[in-house]
């Protein structure tokens, strides 16, 4: 995505929604985040509909940071941060069992083989996820990418996460979107879907 103008100076004064980290935060209610949120759509619309769960969305391009903030804004959410941060780092970012629910929402299917590595499901980031995650901490995993799907489902099977639910045409009525699925869904393109549960005891 292209960098505005205006996007540097707006997170430079932006003290509310952006922080760097989570380990300071005091929070009484569930954490839920969103890795790669794009610009907001689905995390900013699911703190509006749900303010019992606190959302934080990373993402690492400025832009997308800027604009998920200003919807925030706009909805004068209470119950959302953002970290302009890559997920390489979410050791760093968040404790351990600090967190009840990941979504990883459309992410970078890395198609060509050198760069499975790369993939948000590939069994380092699967590593990590485990470690911030509470017992019984959940992760929702949506692609349009029906081979990147079947490749992570098979990471995932060699990892401590247990499948709960999978479907390859996902779709719930009323239910927030990415701005991807939204066009998806508007194509008529199938959306796959599985969610899977920790079992740490």
């Amino acid at each position: 995505m292209r960098k505005k103008k205006w996007v540097s100076p707006f997170l430079e004064n932006e003290d509310r929604y952006l922080i760097d980290t989570f380990k300071t935060e005091k929070i009484d209610k569930p954490v839920y985040i969103e890795i790669g949120m794009g610009m907001g759509d689905f995390i900013c619309e699911s703190a509006f509909l749900n303010p019992g769960i606190f959302y934080i969305g990373l993402e690492r391009e400025e832009t997308c940071v800027a604009r998920a903030i200003k919807k925030a804004q706009e909805k004068e959410l209470e119950n959302f941060r953002v970290m302009l941060k890559d997920a390489d780092l979410l050791e760093e970012l968040f404790d351990q069992n600090s967190v009840d629910l990941i979504y990883l929402h459309f992410s970078d299917p890395w198609p060509k083989k050198r760069n499975h590595k790369r993939r948000l499901t590939y069994m380092p980031f699967l590593k990590k996820y485990e470690k911030i995650l509470k017992d019984q901490g959940i992760i929702v995993f949506k692609t349009d990418n029906e081979a990147f799907y079947d490749d992570s489902l098979e990471y995932f099977s060699q990892s401590s996460f247990r499948l709960l639910e999978a479907d390859r045409n996902y779709y719930v009525e009323g239910e927030p979107m990415t701005a991807y699925q939204e066009k998806f869904v508007a194509e008529g393109k199938p959306i796959f879907y599985a969610k899977y549960k920790i079992d740490k005891v």
